[in-house]
């Protein structure tokens, strides 16, 4: 017997497969403030593959459907930290223009700039914040945000790559927070508001640059998959608050050593992409 062109068995591993990347992204989420991209999209990409997905459009779907997933995720991570008052909701409106903006030129300019540019900005960025991390060497940029156009900058740049890879936004915000002399725990629930604000514009950008395209699987919205959405966004939305909880339970100390290696780990990842094509 055959399910969407695969043997029921096989059909049953990658459903497997995808309730458990479902879970992982929503602990990831609400652990480290993040939409859980780094985890949905090699996880789709592979799965695309498997179900037969054209080359020329099983990236931008992959991507488009991470973003959609991370809408709902986002929002109960966010809800979550900011009942433990830990949001600084200022550093979010402050950053809501600019982000959604460098959200909608990533979504443009993925078409002419090659991603592996934005990638390798990404690798050196995070790979220094996470050497900061993990040595508890105490580097700041600044003992706070600076006023003014800077940091719209740093908005609009968190926009720009999380269109491109198809993340939250949640690792480069809190980067930037932590570079700034913020405290963690506050940079990691501030980032899980990044998540909605990228996601929404992102997803919304890739299902029309996708409409009508040849190649697409069945329930496909542009590069916006509706089976990837059903298959993953529930369990990331119920695991979430756990994630919550985790985080928060975590020292200063245990919580800066953790998003560190999640820094090490994301920018490997990035690494092997490029390397691999």
């Amino acid at each position: 017997m055959m399910i969407l062109g695969m043997p029921v068995q096989d059909f049953a591993i990658m459903i497997a497969g995808m309730i458990v990347a479902g879970a992982i992204t929503g602990l990831l989420a609400g652990v480290f403030g993040v939409g859980g991209g780094a985890v949905i999209v090699p996880v789709l990409y592979e799965i695309f593959r498997i179900l037969g997905v054209a080359d020329e459009v099983r990236m931008p779907l992959t991507i488009g459907t991470s973003l959609a997933i991370i809408i709902p995720t986002s929002i109960a991570s966010f809800r979550s930290h900011k009942a433990r008052g830990q949001v600084d909701m200022s550093v979010l409106r402050v950053w809501a223009v600019p982000v959604v903006l460098g959200t909608i030129l990533g979504a443009l300019a993925a078409r002419w700039v090659p991603s592996g540019v934005f990638k390798i900005v990404f690798i050196v960025v995070a790979g220094l914040s996470a050497i900061r991390l993990l040595s508890g060497f105490p580097f700041r940029l600044g003992n706070d945000f600076p006023k003014g156009f800077l940091m719209r900058v740093y908005g609009f740049i968190t926009g720009v790559l999380s269109a491109l890879m198809g993340i939250g936004g949640g690792q480069i915000s809190s980067m930037f927070m932590t570079l700034y002399n913020r405290p963690i725990h506050q940079a990691i629930s501030t980032s899980a508001g990044m998540g909605v604000l990228i996601a929404i514009p992102g997803a919304i950008g890739y299902a029309i640059a996708g409409y009508d395209k040849p190649g697409l699987p069945p329930f496909a919205i542009g590069y916006v998959s509706l089976i990837g959405i059903v298959l993953l966004a529930p369990i990331s939305v119920l695991t979430a608050p756990l994630g919550v909880k985790l985080a928060h339970a975590m020292s200063k100390r245990t919580l800066e050593i953790s998003f560190g290696l999640f820094l090490l780990i994301v920018s490997a990842r990035f690494v092997v992409s490029l390397v691999t094509g």
